[in-house]
């Protein structure tokens, strides 16, 4: 895109950039409320699932590490998840007062499904563009990054 708004004004490249990220950020929004009346689980929720497959007997603490999210809003998620039955936690040996997560059946095919998820449209958006995937991760860190200092001053 050029810098020019459907309707003509010219934004400059600030606005340009917000109003896609903007873009993105409804896409997701949709995207959740879809799987969530499918299937019963948010768009966050199933990214918790995702990783918590990857890396099973993974600690709340870990998990909010790898998400750059605060603990109490992923406690949040978490019971949630544990509730609908999708994960199960249990006690670390070495520290009683640390929980490990798990998937259960139920999680496992959420973590299988393949169409009408975020992962699938970017899936084929890095595809369609694979060279430029690791420019865009270098500016969505850099973004998150940034927004993550402004927040703290």
């Amino acid at each position: 895109m050029d810098g020019q708004a459907d309707d003509g004004a010219d934004l400059g490249p600030v606005l340009e950039f917000m109003k896609q990220l903007w873009a993105v950020d409804h896409g997701l929004q949709t995207i959740s409320k879809r799987l969530e009346s499918q299937h019963g689980i948010t768009g966050p929720q199933r990214l918790v699932v995702r990783i918590v497959g990857r890396t099973p007997g993974i600690s709340a603490g870990a998990l909010a590490q790898i998400l750059r999210m605060h603990p109490s809003t992923l406690t949040g998620i978490l019971r949630r998840l544990e509730t609908r039955g999708v994960i199960t936690r249990k006690s670390d040996p070495n520290d009683a007062r640390r929980a490990l997560f798990m998937l259960t059946a139920r999680g496992r095919k959420v973590d299988l499904l393949k169409t009408g998820t975020v992962e699938s449209a970017v899936r084929r958006v890095l595809a369609k563009q694979p060279s430029e995937a690791s420019v865009a991760q270098k500016l969505l860190a850099a973004l998150a990054f940034e927004l993550e200092s402004d927040s703290t001053a």
